[in-house]
This record gives C-alpha cells, structure tokens and sequence, in this order.
C-alpha cells in the first residue's frame, strides 16, 4: 500500500492534518490547546470523614464505610464530568478528593456530601398527634424549665419552676381570681381593665406553656400543620429533643416539607405527620432522569423502580388509594401527592415552581449513584490556585523546551543528515501526541508532562537504534539503500519489545492507579504508539524521499 515515497509522505501529511484538528478543534471548543489537571490549572481539594457524632463506630466499620463512600463518591464525580479526579483513602477513615476545573464549588461540594436517601412514607391524619401534643409540651416545659423558655423569646411572667408546675397542672386559676378581687374596690372602669390585663397575663403564661402547640396551625393538606417561617428554628429545636420524640404517637414522625409557602402576608412551612416505617426506599431505584414539567413549568425528577420495586410500589398504591404519599429525601419532604390509582414502576418527584433545572439534575445524579451509607462531613477543604498550576506549566515547558533542544543538537551532531530526518520526525511525533490528548480529551498533570518528555526519549532511542544498525550494514559494505532497509528490519524487534513492554506497565498504571498516576498512564501510552509511528514509518519515509534523489551507490552521512 505505501510502496512508493509519495503514497508514503501522503499519508504521513493526512495524519498530521488530522491531528493537527483535533487540537485545533479542542482549542477553538475550550479555550485550551489541552484539558489541565489540578495541579496546573487549580481546583479544588477535600478532606471528608465518616461522621462518628457518638465516637462508638470501630476502626474497621469506619474503614468498610470509607470504601462505600468511595464507591458511590466515584460515581457521581464521573457522572458530574470532572475528568481525572483524584479520590483516595487515607489511614482507612479519610477519603481526599481532588476535582480540577471546578468553576461551582457550592454545587461540587453539594454533590459530594449529599447523601441522597429516598423513600416513600404514608402521610397520616393529624388526630392522634393533636392528642399527644399536651404530653409534647410536657416534656419540652419540664425539660428546659422558665430560664430557657425566657431565652426563646417566649413571654413568661413567672419566676419560678413551681409555678410554671402550678400553671401546667391547671392550678392557675387562682392567679386570674386574685387579680380579679384585687380590682374589685377599684373604680368600675378600672376593673375592666385589671380584669383583662390579669387574664392576658394567665393566656400569656398559657401560651408559654405550650411551646410547641402554640407554634402549629392546622396545615392546607391532609397530614400536616403549619409553623411561620420564623418560628422554624425554635420548632426544630423542640423536635430534636429526646424527650419529646418519646411523646410522639406510636409509629409516627414528624418532618419539614421544603417548600415555602405564602398566607395570609406570611411564610409558612409544613411539617408532615408520617408512618415512621418507610414501605420503600432508593435502594428499588435504577434510574432517575432530570426534566421540567410542561403544564406547570417546574423542575422534576422522574424515577424508575426495578422489577421487585416496581412490584412493591404497586401492591402499596394499589391499598393506599385516595391517601397521600411522601416522598422523602434525606428527612425531607420533597413533595406528597394523593395516590390516585395503582402505581406501577415509574413516578416523579416535584422540586417546586422556583427551582432550576440544574438542581434537578443534580438530583437526579446522586440517585443514580445511590445513597452515601452515612452521613460525612468535610474536615479539610482547599481551592488550589491557578497560579500554582501557571508555575508547574511554565517549568515543564522549560524542561520540554531544554530537553527538545538538546535533542536535536545532539542528533544533528552525531547523525547529521540522518539526525536533522530524525528531528523532522519528532516533530511530527508531538503533533500525533499533543493531537492525540486533544482527540481523547485527556487531562494533562505534571506527572503527564513527564510522561511526554519520557516518550520524547524512547522515540529518540529507537531512532538511535535504527542509525546503529545502518551504520554497521555500511560498515559491512553494503550500499546505501539496501543498508537502510536491513537498519530498519534489524532494528524492528528491539524497538517493538522496548514499546511493548512499556505499553503493557502504562496499561497497568491505567487501570491500577488513580488521579496523576493515571494521567502519567495516558500520555505515555499515546507517546510510545506516536512514537513507534514516527520511528518506524516516518523516519524511513523521510529517508527514502532523500535516498530518491541519490544513487544507491552514493554515501549518507550518517
């Protein structure tokens, strides 16, 4: 196929223009000739550890929770398209994650530590929790006491935990009967007046004494009640108690939905009254996709069971028609439709008439990879500066830039005619290198930088084996185009065993190694093909073009 000089040099042009696009291509489609990594453009590096809030989970239940993580981490990063991340254990309870490029560090660190629990809870009636809430407050007043009640800004005129007992044990009518004999020989306007300042007084008290009830209003929505956006904080503190969980009804739970919404002049949220029990979990889930929904214009999620979900799904639809599900995501409500019909395999979650589409994706992203098996907390967090990255590019250019120079000094020197086709050749070997990253969208690091410099030198050596070996066939009195013909064919089995094995350790590195060490991997796989291209096909066609104008009993200097 490639007999003749010219078919040889043709294809040797075609290569190079292709190459020479892709890298062009990358450029005008980037910004950048190649794609950095960490260390020369910057990014961002974190620390995350397992958290252990009660310091009882062991050594080696940490260690196999790392390796969860890891696992599901990995995943969603390859998904979210950080080339090249670096993701690794330390001292079996740390995981280091190291994403380059990264222009939204919220939306980064927010997928990593997400941890994206799903399921599916039965909305239950407020009944049997309206009863319970005498006990909820109970709980909450002998707990905390009049000192820390005052410090929630609640309004208590009492002074005394005794009377805060007295009060919440309906002994506080008195206080209004005091009130009310004291204001008897006053004047009759007067009395009015010490009346109802007396019983505000008592309703004040009152109210203090029901420090969550007083916070909840019967809710829009079957199953839920309706805290002002202001008294969340307060509302969440009571919940947290261990005191008040044991008050709850039996089998039930309370939890936020995330939606704001407006009454009356006034935000609210809801808070759900569920099944403690979840029927389903994310674990059934086996895709979920991000869209917006046409009718209403809002962001959505819609998800896929697998067949034993699907089949659960059902059966539990299919009872439960006319109430409502929530569907709950990391302890909260995302949204609670009513189960209209049997459901089957397939539902959707609403994020709400406000919320982007890329929030839905990235949503969507971490369901996918599945729920983290605990909740982690970044310990240690560092954006790595560009300028860092500038400094490790500008250095591993002067060494490229040296070690390229000395190379074509040398081999001019030595080899002269043959030497300058030698260079000719590697320069055709960077653009097949450099083209070839740009076509795979590799990332470059500086362990890559090293990687392409060390192939510089073996493209560099197989010239030299080639010279050697026509060298000793001149020396032997061969002539000039049979001594280059029977250089190359003696030279071909060192070159391809020296590459061959290299390739097989690079692969190897590929496939065992992770963030630098993989980016060494690529680049010195592409760098020993281009450079096995440009040794062997290059080099001897750009010695056959110049024996064609000579004799073959002409001498090459060589």
């Amino acid at each position: 196929m490639f007999k003749s000089v010219r078919s040889r040099l043709i294809a040797i042009a075609l290569v190079v223009l292709a190459f020479g696009w892709q890298l062009y291509a990358h450029k005008e489609r980037t910004g950048d000739w190649l794609k950095l990594g960490l260390d020369l453009q910057g990014g961002m590096h974190l620390q995350l550890e397992v958290d252990d809030p009660d310091g009882t989970m062991t050594a080696e239940a940490k260690s196999d929770m790392i390796d969860r993580v890891d696992r599901i981490i990995r995943t969603r990063i390859d998904e979210f398209g950080v080339e090249e991340p670096l993701i690794q254990k330390v001292g079996g309870e740390r995981l280091i994650v190291e994403l380059a490029g990264i222009e939204d560090e919220d939306q980064a660190k927010g997928i990593v530590q997400r941890n994206a629990f799903l399921e599916f809870k039965l909305v239950l009636p407020t009944s049997d929790f309206e009863q319970a809430l005498p006990r909820v407050d109970r709980a909450i007043v002998a707990t905390l006491g009049v000192d820390s009640i005052r410090a929630l800004g609640r309004d208590v005129e009492v002074t005394t935990d005794d009377e805060l007992t007295d009060i919440l044990f309906g002994t506080n009518s008195s206080a209004a009967d005091s009130a009310q004999q004291d204001s008897a020989a006053a004047p009759v306007d007067s009395a009015a007046a010490a009346a109802q300042a007396a019983a505000d007084s008592v309703s004040a008290v009152e109210d203090a004494l029901r420090p969550f009830s007083s916070l909840l209003s019967f809710g829009d929505v079957e199953g839920t009640f309706l805290v002002a956006a202001a008294d969340r904080p307060v509302a969440e503190q009571f919940l947290a108690m261990e005191e008040v969980q044991r008050a709850f009804p039996r089998g039930q739970i309370v939890l936020w939905g995330g939606d704001l919404l407006a009454q009356a002049a006034q935000n609210y949220y809801r808070l759900y009254v569920l099944e403690e029990e979840s029927f389903l979990t994310g674990e059934q889930l086996e895709d979920a996709t991000a869209g917006r929904d046409p009718q209403f214009n809002q962001s959505q999620v819609q998800f896929q069971f697998s067949r034993a979900g699907g089949r659960q799904f059902a059966r539990f639809t299919g009872a439960h028609v006319g109430d409502f599900l929530a569907i709950v995501l990391d302890n909260e409500v995302m949204s609670a439709p009513v189960i209209r019909d049997r459901i089957g395999a397939q539902g959707q979650i609403d994020m709400g008439q406000g919320t982007p589409l890329e929030e839905a994706r990235d949503l969507a992203l971490v369901l996918r990879a599945g729920a983290l098996p605990a909740r982690i907390n970044i310990i240690e967090e560092r954006t790595v500066g560009p300028s860092l990255g500038q400094d490790s590019i500008d250095q591993g250019r002067v060494a490229g830039l040296v070690g390229i120079a000395f190379v074509i000094v040398l081999m001019t020197l030595y080899y002269r005619v043959a030497g300058m086709l030698a260079v000719g050749a590697l320069a055709v070997y960077v653009i097949l290198v450099l083209g070839g990253l740009a076509a795979m969208n590799a990332t470059l690091t500086v362990p890559g930088i090293a990687g392409l410099i060390l192939s510089i030198g073996m493209a560099v050596d197989a010239n030299v084996l080639i010279f050697e070996r026509i060298r000793e066939e001149l020396e032997h009195g061969r002539a000039t185009r049979s001594a280059v013909d029977e250089g190359f064919q003696h030279a071909l089995s060192a070159i391809v065993d020296a590459n061959i094995t290299t390739l097989i350790t690079a692969l190897i590195l590929f496939q065992f190694g992770t963030g630098p060490v993989r980016g060494f991997a690529v680049t010195l796989s592409i760098g020993i093909v281009a450079s096995f291209f440009s040794a062997l096909f290059v080099t001897r066609s750009f010695f056959l073009a110049y024996l064609s104008g000579k004799k073959a009993s002409d001498p090459i200097s060589i």
